[in-house]
């Protein structure tokens, strides 16, 4: 309670400034609440004090912003810096290791899933800058996976209203499987509503093959 007094607080103060800052920091690797900020916000949109599509704009340009810096500090620097200086962003070496596992484990998806993982999330633009991702994969991964985030958590406030609450804490707990299960579930009507498609491209590249493995043959016989 006490902090979503101080976020209140930091709001009526300084409004969607809060949002963009706050989570440009948090992507830093600084302390800041960045879910439960925007689930809040996402409450004071509810309530007719904000608007909802100007906190999604504030809110993903932070992210970005953020995930960005963290990106060229990684290229630019590389790990020894990181190895060396990471205390000051609060990144210990546990959290570079667990980062690394993660990344062996996902690869470049990481980077859209991390921000559903705790822990993670504010360390996979450092890394991907460290591994030198190309930056067209990684603003790819990172600013899609930004959108997804701040339109979940925003809407939590906003269409949960005032039971944002209870339904943040659940979402929270399992985000990383509701994530998942949402884009297992997008992934099968895609191909669903497309298997016709896709079946006659199959079938035309198979008929392609063979063709040219007929054509083969009949060279050789000549």
């Amino acid at each position: 309670m006490e902090m979503l007094k101080w976020i209140q607080e930091l709001f009526a103060n300084y409004g969607y400034n809060v949002l963009f800052f706050g989570l440009l920091l948090e992507f830093v690797a600084l302390p800041f609440p960045g879910e439960t900020t925007m689930a809040f916000a996402g409450f004071l949109s509810y309530t007719g004090r904000l608007d909802f599509l100007t906190l999604v704009v504030v809110a993903f340009a932070g992210t970005t912003a953020g995930m960005t810096i963290t990106y060229f500090i990684g290229l630019k620097a590389g790990l020894p810096f990181i190895q060396r200086y990471g205390k000051w962003f609060l990144f210990s070496p546990a959290k570079l290791d667990k980062t690394q596992r993660w990344f062996e484990r996902y690869g470049s998806f990481l980077i859209s899933i991390g921000y559903f993982i705790p822990g993670v999330r504010h360390f996979t633009g450092y890394f991907a800058g460290i591994i030198a991702l190309p930056f067209r994969k990684f603003a790819l991964y990172a600013y899609g996976g930004a959108l997804i985030w701040v339109i979940l958590f925003l809407g939590i406030g906003k269409v949960f209203g005032p039971q944002w609450m209870g339904i943040f804490h659940l979402f929270e707990l399992y985000a990383l499987w509701i994530v998942s299960g949402v884009a297992a579930l997008a992934a099968l009507i895609v191909l669903i509503r497309y298997r016709r498609i896709l079946t006659v491209r199959v079938l035309r590249r198979s008929t392609e093959l063979e063709l040219k493995t007929k054509l083969k043959e009949t060279s050789k016989e000549r």
